[in-house]
């Protein structure tokens, strides 16, 4: 068998990189079709819990918004300090952070948990503009039909609910904002686990947070472990430093969405410290704001009376 022909090994080449070439783009169209279920993951309907389970009192709370309902619950604490927006991960619905929530409650803050939609109870299919629409929402709740004044207000976001915090937190002037386990952007995270993917060409959703961290206002406190496996330690470290409003770092152990319960004593103390400096209750009640807990000050206009938003 004689030797094969330099035109006959450069065409063999040819195929073998057009075949290599059409193979990858055949997986980076595939995952590009399926990134929202990569993102959003299964979007668990079920719930599994509610706060009677802890013997927590709460409303519920139906809020429209241009991709359908979005569905919260209310949950008040006698002379509450402050309410907590509280803005979820992928995957669970609210049911299933109850346990997280404890945390807050101890602190002595109301709560006003949502879902995105598709999420629980709440209809539609979620994107990263339904998601801002969510929580715009639910801050207008707070502040048209409770009554709460915006500097007695947190935002707080894990994982992806970071990245839907961050959105609002640069627009407006919460009492403070807080960032646990939370990303530069959904096409870094991508990027750094698979380099190989064009993450940052194909994403439908990008939850830019680096690009918004600096306009944001409020005291921040960032939360993230340095066992994340999910969201690099390095990416946490990068939004704490484009931050230019009072901000603090606590650095915690365990994993993405655990290490608030592997180092429970440490960030329930890093979270008492944070807000005690940021939401005064002392300054609160010499301003005129008392109690914020289950009741509005005056009408709630919750069936329309004494404001326009479309929050029940």
């Amino acid at each position: 068998m004689g030797l094969l022909s330099r035109s006959t090994v450069r065409k063999g080449v040819f195929i073998l990189l057009l075949g290599v070439a059409g193979l990858y783009g055949f997986i980076v169209a595939g995952v590009w079709a399926i990134q929202d279920r990569l993102l959003f993951g299964r979007r668990s309907a079920a719930i599994v819990q509610t706060p009677d389970a802890l013997k927590w009192a709460y409303e519920d709370v139906w809020c429209e918004t241009p991709g359908g309902r979005t569905h919260g619950w209310w949950i008040p604490q006698e002379n509450a300090r402050g309410a907590v927006l509280y803005s979820h991960g992928s995957g669970k619905n609210i049911s299933h952070y109850l346990d997280d929530m404890a945390f807050l409650r101890d602190l002595g803050f109301s709560i006003l948990m949502y879902d995105y939609g598709g999420y629980g109870q709440s209809t539609g299919n979620p994107s990263e503009a339904r998601c801002y629409a969510d929580i715009r929402a639910m801050w207008n709740h707070l502040a048209h039909v409770r009554r709460i004044p915006p500097e007695r207000i947190v935002l707080m976001g894990s994982s992806m609910g970071g990245g839907v915090t961050a959105d609002l937190a640069a627009e407006v002037a919460a009492g403070a904002v807080i960032l646990e386990a939370t990303f530069t952007a959904i096409p870094d995270v991508v990027s750094d686990a698979h380099p190989w993917i064009p993450a940052r060409l194909i994403a439908r959703h990008r939850f830019a947070n680096i690009e918004k961290a600096g306009r944001i206002r409020s005291p921040v406190l960032i939360i993230h472990s340095v066992d994340d496996a999910t969201v690099p330690f390095a990416q946490a470290r990068m939004l704490y430093e484009r931050i230019t409003a009072p901000k603090t770092f606590l650095e915690i152990h365990g994993s993405h969405g655990g290490g608030k319960f592997t180092s429970r004593e440490q960030y329930a103390a890093g979270l008492g410290a944070f807000l005690g400096e940021t939401i005064n209750l002392d300054l609160a009640v010499k301003i005129g704001f008392y109690v914020l807990s289950s009741g509005c000050r005056g009408p709630c206009g919750r069936n329309g009376q004494e404001n326009q938003s479309p929050c029940g």
